[in-house]
């Protein structure tokens, strides 16, 4: 398993990859240090023009998935384009080792960077210890879960990236946005009830639009788990090229 997990490091690691996603990451940081330069009020976490456009609309509903989906993706894409698949599960590893290598090595890339997007722009607005940790804690939470369902995603099709982005898109974006009971099946609605649930008083912006605390934990818990064993059923099963 340690040598499939550092193998899969190394693959995600690619030079362009991992620019666009540092650049992709430091967006809210740069956003904010622009705001300040250009403008002479003085920013505060508290303030709906931060919660909102900058916590939610970008780092929960743009970087934190379009990151973890692109290193996902890849995580088994790059064995199905290379044609390489059919010599790692020939290995004396089970299919579990697999899987939990290429996840991991997901979490290890895509959390820091997802966690840093959101906690430092957050701190330069004035974000509580308290605040920062919650945040830290919730993204944390959304990037596994949106790791578990792109991992099996990149198993399912090659085209993985394209249908990631539209769902992203149209369910995570739109539908969530606008159908209240989507947020039940979203997971950017898991992560602002995870948020708000953890620390109402600091995320108060999003009380009138989040689901229940309890159904965001189950809700978090089911999918990961569940998207794992379908990414295990599907190694299994498939006929590998």
């Amino acid at each position: 398993m340690a040598e499939i997990f550092r193998l899969s490091l190394r693959q995600l690691l690619g030079r362009w990859r991992l620019l666009v996603i540092l650049l992709l990451a430091a967006l809210p940081t740069l956003l904010i240090l622009l705001i300040r330069l250009l403008s002479e009020a003085e920013l505060t976490f508290a303030d709906d023009d931060i919660i909102n456009p900058i916590i939610d609309g970008m780092v929960v509903g743009g970087i934190l998935p379009i990151v973890t989906m692109t290193l996902a993706t890849a995580a088994f894409g790059n064995e199905l384009e290379d044609k390489t698949l059919y010599y790692l599960v020939l290995k004396p590893v089970s299919r579990v080792s697999i899987v939990l290598a290429k996840l991991l090595a997901t979490l290890v890339v895509a959390v820091p960077l997802v966690v840093a997007s959101g906690v430092v722009a957050s701190a330069l607005v004035g974000a509580e210890t308290q605040t920062l940790g919650t945040l830290a804690l919730a993204l944390a939470a959304s990037v596994t879960t949106y790791a578990s369902i792109f991992t099996l995603a990149g198993l399912l099709t090659p085209r993985a990236l394209a249908y990631g982005l539209v769902y992203v898109l149209v369910w995570e974006g739109l539908l969530s946005t606008i159908v209240s009971g989507v947020r039940y099946l979203s997971v950017r609605g898991y992560t602002l009830a995870l948020l708000h649930g953890l620390d109402e008083e600091s995320f108060a912006a999003f009380e009138q639009r989040v689901i229940e605390f309890p159904a965001a934990i189950v809700g978090t818990a089911v999918v990961i788990v569940a998207f794992f064993l379908l990414a295990l059923f599907r190694l299994r099963t498939m006929d590998v090229p």
